[in-house]
């Protein structure tokens, strides 16, 4: 059972951290085509060894281009997808990302008519199967799946808890339960794609982790 400081730790983080990569790329997530292929677009981006805040605005960059669907995505030139991650500063990886984003577009829509609502039915409702075939777009390798799953969570109630061990990590910083049960036990069903992207925050930020415990 949640002790007082526990609560109280949450929520000083959900209130200082608790914002969502995709709310923070301008996705409106919903269960529906275009916000998940997005979703989608933005967790490859993340996926690269490259700070999380560039790999948001290049998925800003990307979204204000128009390219917001795969079929968008697919038509517009390796070129144009290049310009775009370079406006987000997403450079490094910008050419190699350009190539990726164009082949996984048409994956998509070759397997899935450019509705990744089809997946979890397809993955029989099981996490573990839904990573793996989340694996198969070019640059979304085991972390990649992971973020898509723990934003996705929000629309797909049937993977809740999906915390993962990168949000075990920042719960473990923080003093909180690191069992799946117990950490969801926490927050509300809606809250928890914002906790686990608060714990991530913590995971990888120590200044992160230190506020909250000042102000918890």
């Amino acid at each position: 059972m949640a002790d007082d400081r526990q609560r109280r730790t949450v929520t000083t983080l959900l209130d200082r951290q608790g914002r969502t990569f995709s709310a923070d790329a301008g996705i409106t997530l919903a269960d529906k085509p275009a916000p998940l292929y997005q979703l989608l677009v933005l967790a490859t981006l993340l996926s690269a060894r490259i700070s999380a805040e560039i790999a948001v605005a290049g998925a800003r960059e990307l979204f204000v281009a128009g390219y917001r669907t795969p079929a968008a995505m697919r038509s517009a030139s390796w070129q144009d997808r290049v310009d775009a991650l370079g406006r987000g500063h997403y450079r490094r990886y910008d050419e190699r990302t350009a190539s990726m984003l164009g082949d996984g577009a048409e994956l998509c829509q070759q397997r899935w008519g450019g509705d990744l609502r089809q997946l979890p039915a397809e993955a029989g409702e099981d996490p573990a199967e839904l990573r793996r075939r989340l694996t198969d777009f070019p640059g979304v390798g085991p972390t990649g799946a992971d973020i898509f799953l723990r934003e996705a969570q929000a629309v797909w109630p049937g993977l809740r808890p999906y915390l993962d061990k990168r949000v075990t990590a920042g719960a473990r910083k923080l003093d909180l339960p690191t069992a799946a049960d117990q950490l969801a036990a926490l927050v509300s069903g809606k809250d928890l794609p914002r906790l686990a992207a608060a714990l991530v925050r913590v995971s990888i930020s120590s200044r992160a982790a230190d506020e909250v415990r000042a102000s918890g």
